[in-house]
């Protein structure tokens, strides 16, 4: 069975002049237009190619890489808006539709747009969706705390950023626990705080513990050292946003790893900033 919208392991079975056909399985062949075939390829050979409908929802293989599958999220930018809805630019020749009906503002061309990829149940053509919510917390949420999971960053709010975790459920990450800069669309690792009683979840960007934070910022600090022949000019006294920007810890973090090199005897601490040792 072909997974439209998905990446597909297929056999060449044919070779035209304007392409090759595929073994979709159950008697069913599909093409691959001769721009996307790899150089040398034979009849036998297998491809993981991507699936999708053309302009006459025709079944077509392609070795292009799309931006995202169907079943995620992905910033994409509009190339051109009219009254059918926004055309987004995903990575392959075909644009992506965004239906006015799945945006939650009108999108204009040069924009880009967190969205949801999908395939439409009536047409069975590829489509985006920018309401976001619907496809997210629609199953039981079952982490641990402390977990490591896959997060996007979806819209800032007065608390702190909402997320995508996972690709299936949505959280929140609070101002006062980000350390660095954060744009809507990023992709980054996070760390589960906890699933309060009413069923949200707040997220971490760090995983929480001392050992594990201030233990990989000390490896951080002597990796920048050692690229920065030996020298930083930042030290305890330095300003929090400073050392938010350039090491993406809070002070009171960045005072204990400068503490813990110290009494290593990894680093000396100057007024000026910090230098390794040589007895290191």
């Amino acid at each position: 069975m072909v997974n439209i919208g998905k990446y597909n392991t297929m056999t060449v079975v044919k070779s035209l002049d304007f392409g090759i056909y595929l073994d979709a399985g159950d008697g069913q062949e599909i093409l691959m237009p001769k721009r996307y075939i790899p150089e040398n390829t034979q009849i036998g050979d297998e491809l993981n190619c991507f699936i999708y409908l053309d302009s006459e929802d025709r079944l077509l293989a392609t070795t292009e890489e799309p931006y995202a599958q169907v079943d995620e999220f992905a910033l994409l930018k509009v190339n051109s808006a009219n009254h059918v809805g926004a055309f987004l630019d995903w990575g392959v020749s075909k644009e992506l539709l965004v239906p006015f009906r799945e945006q939650k503002v009108s999108m204009e061309a040069g924009r880009s747009y967190l969205v949801h990829l999908y395939v439409d149940k009536v047409s069975n053509r590829i489509a985006g969706s920018a309401k976001l919510n619907k496809f997210l917390d629609n199953v039981p949420a079952d982490y641990q705390p402390n977990q490591e999971v896959e997060l996007i960053i979806m819209k800032k709010t007065d608390l702190g950023y909402k997320v995508i975790i996972d690709g299936k459920h949505s959280g929140m990450v609070y101002h006062n626990q980000i350390f660095r800069p954060v744009h809507v669309g990023d992709k980054l690792p996070g760390y589960i705080k906890e699933i309060r009683e009413d069923g949200k979840i707040d997220v971490l960007l760090q995983p929480m513990g001392y050992e594990k934070v201030v233990g990989d910022l000390e490896q951080t600090i002597l990796d920048m050292l050692d690229e920065n022949e030996g020298f930083l000019p930042y030290n305890d006294k330095s300003d929090s946003d400073a050392i938010m920007s350039e090491f993406h810890c809070s002070k009171k973090n960045f005072k204990k790893a400068l503490g813990a090199l110290y009494k290593q005897r990894k680093i000396s601490i100057l007024e000026n900033g910090i230098k390794l040792s040589t007895q290191r």
